[in-house]
């Protein structure tokens, strides 16, 4: 996936559009998980898994 961004004085692991499409994700799901597999310091795979609630 990305490249490492600095931001302030800090190096972070993940693109800024991997950012937003991690956050696209938290937002689309009401109940579930989200996991980043990372490798060397760097976010390689984000994960969704939801659940449907049945009444």
């Amino acid at each position: 996936m990305g490249q490492e961004k600095e931001l302030n004085d800090k190096k972070i692991p993940i693109a800024m559009e991997e950012l937003k499409q991690l956050l696209e994700m938290v937002n689309s799901i009401s109940y579930g998980s989200i996991t980043l597999l990372i490798q060397d310091r760097r976010v390689i795979q984000i994960e969704k898994n939801e659940k449907v609630r049945l009444k």
